[in-house]
């Protein structure tokens, strides 16, 4: 059985759409996509998901408690061995007070796989696969709107840099935008159906990765 973590933010943590501001609605366990994957796979999945995550970044406002690069080596030594690694984050870079570009964050989560790839929480003290997937685009709509103003462009601007980061650093690549997209409610999050579209896809990319044996 294969041990899998998932890396990410409100979306793999199954954060519900908001219809106000600090809402905390969180959908159930089998609604989430990384619990869908985990199931078609019958894989061992842990989930990170920490709202408000970015790749790389102290969030000014949030906290430096969301900066992902810095929570990753603590949580690779609590769930090793682990045979792969899923990072989606890049939403929350996407904020206008970060006033980053499609690059920079494919740059962030590139730092991130580097990050994984030079640990030993992989079998036998090795580093694990490592798998990037490109975050859902985000809209300007709902109370998130002006959070995430000039986001759409930002976000859409991902998915190619990425695939060229990941490319470069020989990890599997996954396009997240292809397959569902973000709630109107706020811009930001997935719908239960998205989830489930999510988990199934994921599921199929992972299997065929890890057939493959491609590591990074």
């Amino acid at each position: 059985m294969s041990s899998i973590l998932v890396f990410g933010d409100s979306n793999s943590h199954g954060t519900m759409p908001l219809p106000r501001l600090g809402a905390l609605d969180r959908y159930a366990p089998d609604v989430r996509w990384p619990t869908v994957m985990a199931q078609i796979l019958g894989a061992d999945v842990v989930t990170e998901g920490h709202p408000g995550r970015t790749t790389v970044h102290d969030d000014p406002i949030d906290g430096a408690h969301k900066n992902g690069h810095a929570a990753l080596p603590a949580l690779l030594e609590s769930h090793r061995p682990l045979d792969l690694v899923v990072v989606m984050l890049g939403t929350n870079d996407c904020k206008a007070r970060f006033g980053l570009r499609g690059w920079d964050i494919a740059a962030g989560v590139g730092r991130l796989a580097q990050t994984i790839q030079a640990s030993t929480a992989g079998p036998g003290g090795g580093p694990p696969d490592v798998f990037l997937v490109a975050p859902v685009p985000v809209e300007e709509s709902g109370v998130l709107a002006e959070m995430f103003q000039g986001g759409p462009a930002r976000s859409r601007a991902i998915a190619p840099a990425l695939r060229a980061e990941a490319e470069r650093l020989r990890c599997g690549f996954f396009d997240a935008g292809r397959i569902c997209a973000v709630d109107p409610v706020d811009g930001v999050h997935l719908t239960a159906e998205g989830h489930g579209a999510l988990g199934r896809a994921m599921a199929e990319a992972v299997r065929a990765h890890l057939q493959e044996g491609t590591g990074c």
